[in-house]
């Protein structure tokens, strides 16, 4: 069992992540290399990373109260073991106060970095003492509560007050700033979800079928086990809201599928199970080694008559042959805003730039799998972001330019328990803070008229 000190590795993540690393690939890279460590510890990792870049405004605005000079002019790296030690202090009742202080001390000194040991600990031992002091931002002030407590840039924060209003607006942000959900989809090629419960039960693991999904899982809290079926394929990890998608696109066995950005490949092995392992899909995406994801996922699900390929989709496919596909499904890359809660450093780190370019590129992938779809066929266009720009202008665009396309309401298809996650136009949209903890997730389906 490693020795690896919690805090140490939090530092080491909090730290790849401020260089540009994604925090859950940053932090699952971490662990691996920690070997086998207490269960305990891994959970104060996870937790310090995720807590600090979903708390981050929050820990600023505290801090700063307490700073003889500006946030933006401490050493990085300080202001780092700054926002690890406030954490524990303002949101973590399990760490006695003391420890926090004496840990984030004793991190500087590993870090070489005794000249800012006092520096830290007069801080820290201020934000103790005059905590009940702090005047926090007042959320009625919407946008700059929303720039200061949650880090949301001014762009976002004035375009979401703009589109759902002020108080949705808040709410909205405040639910992604909490954990998301663990939930798994069953890979009902291998098991049921009834025998899967049951088996996480047996092993002393507490879960429950999701709201909407019928192959969803959530687990509530885990046992001392590994989860069951790992090693032979019985699950696979996926928010619900991601679910939805395999079932919206209709696979039936006997077709042929494109799934156009395929990786790391959940919806691609959804939806050969739903096609009962009898569907004929191509799986594309842009870079090689992450269609490689989809191989290994598939291999390990046990999903048969999936061929792969490396392919930029803002490029014409031209190996592939006019209308050849009954049903195609463009998981388009975009924003990410929807999953917040799994990469929070996504905030600072999108534009409104960022979200321009994305829509050009979700129109340009839309235009080049148009041409794929038989007369009849269904194309799915679904996005984990919630921008306008993203979602009902992209779709506006495309349905501009493709009059051999008309919209399809997804209702007609959905059971009658899905029929609140869909807006009046028939589109879907999930939302964390309305139903049930999922990920925000848009869809929209389009079908070629028949000629």
């Amino acid at each position: 069992m490693s020795t690896a000190n919690p805090r140490q590795l939090a530092f080491s993540i909090l730290s790849r992540v401020e260089e540009g690393a994604y925090a859950d690939l940053a932090l699952d890279a971490e662990l691996a290399r920690a070997g086998r460590i207490d269960p305990r510890d891994r959970g104060l990792v996870t937790e310090l990373v995720y807590g600090v870049l979903r708390q981050r405004g929050r820990l600023d605005f505290a801090l700063s109260r307490f700073c003889s000079k500006p946030l933006a002019k401490v050493e990085p790296r300080v202001l780092t073991m700054l926002r690890i030690g406030a954490y524990q202090l303002l949101m973590l009742d399990r760490v006695p106060a003391p420890a926090a202080v004496h840990e984030t001390v004793e991190l500087a000194r590993r870090e070489n970095l005794e000249r800012v040991t006092g520096f830290i600990n007069g801080i820290l031992r201020s934000l103790i003492r005059q905590q009940q002091e702090i005047v926090w931002p007042d959320p009625a002030d919407v946008i700059p509560y929303l720039e200061k407590m949650m880090v949301f840039p001014h762009w976002l924060a004035k375009s979401w007050v703009g589109q759902f209003g002020p108080q949705e607006a808040v709410v909205l942000a405040e639910a992604l700033l909490q954990p998301a959900p663990f939930t798994v989809r069953v890979n009902t090629l291998k098991i049921t979800r009834a025998a899967f419960l049951e088996e996480l039960l047996n092993r002393g693991f507490e879960a429950r079928p999701t709201q909407y999904a019928p192959e969803g899982v959530v687990i509530t809290a885990r046992g001392e086990a590994t989860i069951p079926g790992d090693a032979v394929g019985w699950y696979q990890v996926q928010d619900e809201a991601s679910m939805l998608i395999a079932h919206l696109l209709g696979p039936q066995p006997g077709e042929r599928i494109l799934d156009a950005c395929s990786a790391p490949g959940g919806k691609t092995t959804h939806v050969c199970a739903l096609g009962e392992n009898a569907v004929d899909l191509l799986a594309l995406d842009l870079h090689p080694q992450r269609v490689r994801l989809v191989e290994s996922g598939a291999l390990r699900l046990g999903c048969r008559g999936i061929e792969t390929r490396a392919w930029d989709l803002t490029r014409d496919p031209t190996f592939l042959d006019h209308q050849s596909f009954d049903r195609v499904l463009v998981d388009a890359p975009c924003s990410g805003l929807g999953v917040l809660r799994r990469n929070p450093e996504i905030r600072w780190r999108r534009t409104a730039k960022d979200v321009t370019l994305m829509a050009e590129q979700q129109r340009s992938i839309l235009a080049n799998t148009a041409p794929l779809v038989r007369s009849g066929g269904r194309l799915l266009y679904s996005l984990c972001t919630l921008t306008a720009e993203e979602t009902t202008g992209v779709v506006q665009s495309f349905l501009r330019e493709h009059p051999e396309f008309e919209p399809e309401d997804l209702r007609g298809a959905a059971p009658a328990d899905w029929q609140e996650l869909f807006a009046d136009d028939g589109c879907l949209h999930t939302w964390p803070h309305r139903h049930g903890g999922m990920d925000a997730f848009f869809a929209m389906a389009f079908r070629r008229r028949e000629r």
